[in-house]
């Protein structure tokens, strides 16, 4: 067998799936898409600009100056926000590194894309649901439903853990402590474990769903039986938001999806004056810098609001002149 085949650019593509994201630093079924999007988009643009077909592309094909044409390409052509080009780089960067540590020859072409800086983005104000409102979309649903005890136990499990849905949808009732200390635990980002406790009410939705003598068996479950997948969780969470908007019209205007209760599992602990470290174990987060946007939302959340309560008392500087002008009126003879 030849040497160059064992360094083609797709063996080691292979290699960067399977041996490093997989089994070094066991990424996630979500990172694995988002990585494989990423490189797929990236190996199509590749192809067209060399006019060759993808199965012809190599090593050498993968330079500095295209990978900065892609991310423009996908700026102006597929309209992809800063936040996107910056996770594309950040993919293609990954797969780079993993090059660079197979094929050391080429060092300085792999350095020149390692070196390529994430665009400057505007990050987005998290988006969570206030305590009434996660209580109102949970009330929302009909336990006497065919999948309501589901439903139910799935929307307060994610309220009550701030569990990613990955995390959730993973769940089995081994996982599961359900007499004191009631607590779940879950398996995260890089198969890092953590332990979070569960209300009493959620202890009682998870019972009325566990089936005798399937402990390794996902909990939540589609009708037919198969595992409820994320599109199916996202799907009832916005029927019961829905719903819920019936009688809570704030709601209506409003997109929650089931990360959405995890954001609002972060700000309610917030609220309650937790500490953000013990936050971000609860989470699961790496750092304490991801754990911290949740400060700058809730204080964010609280400057909107009392802008809006200074103009609607009349004390915003447009206001405050048109008072000064009445004031002045009335003393005119």
């Amino acid at each position: 067998m030849s040497r160059s085949k064992p360094e083609s650019l797709f063996t080691l593509t292979q290699s960067f799936f399977h041996r490093y994201l997989q089994g070094t630093r066991g990424a996630s079924a979500h990172t694995l898409r988002a990585y494989r999007d990423a490189l797929k988009l990236f190996f199509l643009f590749l192809a067209d600009r060399k006019h060759k077909a993808v199965a012809d592309l190599s090593l050498e094909d993968v330079q500095a100056e295209t990978v900065l044409a892609f991310l423009d390409h996908i700026e102006a052509k597929r309209s992809n926000s800063a936040v996107t080009r910056n996770c594309r780089l950040a993919a293609v960067r990954s797969f780079v590194q993993h090059l660079l540590r197979q094929d050391v020859t080429r060092s300085g072409q792999y350095s020149r894309i390692l070196a390529i800086r994430t665009k400057r983005a505007t990050r987005r104000i998290v988006t969570y649901l206030e305590p009434e409102e996660a209580r109102a979309v949970i009330a929302a649903i009909n336990l006497h439903s065919p999948c309501g005890d589901r439903d139910h136990a799935l929307l307060l499990f994610l309220y009550n853990t701030g569990a990613r849905i990955s995390e959730a949808l993973s769940l089995r009732a081994c996982d599961l402590r359900l007499d004191r200390p009631r607590q779940v635990r879950l398996l995260g980002k890089g198969r890092k474990e953590r332990i979070c406790p569960l209300w009493p009410e959620t202890v009682s939705a998870l019972r009325r769903i566990i089936r005798a003598g399937r402990n390794e068996d996902v909990l939540f479950t589609s009708a037919r039986g198969t595992p409820l997948t994320r599109d199916g969780a996202a799907y009832l969470l916005c029927k019961y938001v829905r719903r819920a908007a019936e009688r809570s019209p704030a709601l209506r205007k409003r997109n929650v999806t089931p990360h959405v209760m995890r954001h609002s599992c972060a700000v309610a602990l917030l609220q309650a004056g937790v500490d953000v470290s013990v936050i971000r174990d609860y989470l699961g987060h790496a750092s304490v810098a991801t754990t911290s946007r949740y400060i700058t939302t809730n204080l964010q959340m609280k400057r909107e609001v009392l802008e809006a309560f200074w103009k609607r008392a009349g004390l915003a500087p447009g206001a405050r002149r048109q008072l000064a002008a009445i004031s002045q009126t009335a003393r005119l003879p």
